[in-house]
């Protein structure tokens, strides 16, 4: 979404145009899509409408439709911080800190249009479990002692993070986003703004919450510093929601100009590995059972694993359908009550453990299912916000243009 710069829309009474941008921009057909790099050597960064994703591993972007407490704790732990897209509108700074705390890394938005970017690099970078990937941990080494404003700048630098932020960009976005800083720079310089004017024309922003060393902090990349909430006390999401919910009833009724974006671990992280030790644990007392009970098979009804496990068969190996490999599978630990019952006798306490996990690898696998159609689902919708569906009517409109002529001369 804007950061700082200011929505307006774009008309003939500009005093640049579209067509004047696009022959210095652009070589090609106007009606082609932007090409990969078209996007590259694109200078700005787009204005987006979802979160870029840059490599990092184990984390996931997450909705979140209220703040009741009830849906908070859906959410998948630990929840690394809140992202609030809102209508941006100026904090006290005497609220903000002095300067940024040796133990915090943030960085200032000094680039039009990359607060979504901002935002979540604010996040990651201060979660130290969290794998960021080569890029992005050179580029927080790199920046370890920079100011928030050299941070800021470092950013619209930063090839990677602006080709990652701008694969959502269409070739109207970034003529657009062109054409709007230009006509600023042309307005400056002609007229001061006045306050009312500025307010009215507030862009929408994306500003982070989040736990750093016990203490809760709001990151905007458009004030000077971060700002300290308080120490953590129990559940950081319930100290985060006062702040929130006092932005969102500055809104009037019926106003829906916000929305809250969470960023967790990913929960297959700990989905996977729970099945991995389920197969192991099921295998340890299969192999028992041969030892203890020759024949028990013939105690269990055959269709009883598959229809427990929710599918033809009951897994107890290696499946990628699941994310789930042989390395995964030697490197699994069972409980120590699967243990116990391993170097037990009692056949009928072996087989009723037994039971009990092919009842819980059902529910693990159908969670991973519903988790894996969950990110196809985020991957597809992302991939369709790249689609230059503009071009594309475009050249529907050429046609049913020379297709009309054609009619009219027959």
């Amino acid at each position: 979404m804007a950061g700082h710069a200011t929505r307006r829309r774009v008309n003939s009474s500009s005093t640049i145009s579209n067509a004047t941008l696009y022959e210095k921009t652009f070589s090609q057909d106007p009606s082609a899509p932007a090409t990969i790099e078209d996007k590259r050597s694109w200078k700005g960064f787009c204005e987006i409408e979802s979160e870029p994703k840059f490599g990092v591993q184990g984390v996931k972007v997450q909705e979140i439709v209220s703040l009741d407490d009830e849906i908070l704790a859906y959410l998948p732990r630990p929840v690394y911080g809140l992202i609030f897209l809102f209508k941006w509108i100026e904090e006290d700074s005497e609220k903000q800190e002095q300067s940024c705390p040796e133990g915090v890394w943030f960085a200032n938005q000094t680039i039009n249009n990359a607060c979504a970017s901002v935002a979540l690099l604010n996040i990651v970078n201060n979660v130290p479990s969290i794998d960021l990937g080569e890029s992005l941990h050179g580029f927080k080494v790199f920046t370890a002692n920079f100011t928030p404003a050299l941070r800021g700048d470092a950013i619209g630098n930063f090839d990677f993070v602006k080709g990652v932020h701008n694969s959502f960009a269409r070739k109207m976005d970034m003529l657009n986003a062109d054409l709007l800083l230009r006509n600023e720079a042309t307005a400056k310089k002609g007229r001061k703004r006045t306050v009312d004017e500025d307010e009215s024309e507030a862009g929408f922003h994306f500003i982070a919450f989040m736990p750093i060393e016990d203490q809760l902090w709001k990151l905007d990349g458009l004030e000077r510093q971060p700002m300290c909430l308080g120490s953590v006390q129990g559940d950081w999401l319930s100290q985060a929601k006062p702040d929130i919910e006092a932005r969102m009833a500055q809104y009037e009724e019926g106003q829906i100009e916000f929305a809250i974006l969470s960023l967790v671990r990913d929960p297959l992280l700990e989905m996977i590995p729970a099945l991995a030790e389920n197969v192991k644990a099921i295998n340890a007392l299969s192999t028992r059972l041969d030892i203890v009970k020759p024949g028990w098979e013939a105690f269990t009804d055959s269709l009883t694993d598959g229809e427990l496990a929710g599918t033809d068969s009951l897994i107890n190996n290696p499946n990628l359908a699941y994310g789930l490999t042989q390395e995964m599978l030697e490197q699994a630990k069972p409980s120590q009550a699967v243990m116990d019952l391993c170097h037990g006798d009692i056949a009928s306490d072996i087989l009723g453990h037994r039971e009990q996990l092919i009842a819980a690898q059902a529910n693990i696998r159908m969670s991973i299912r519903e988790e894996i159609q969950s990110n196809q689902s985020d991957e597809e919708r992302a991939a369709s916000r790249t689609c230059d569906y503009g071009a594309r009517m475009q050249n529907f409109v050429r046609k049913m243009r020379v297709k009309k002529q054609s009619l009219k001369e027959v």
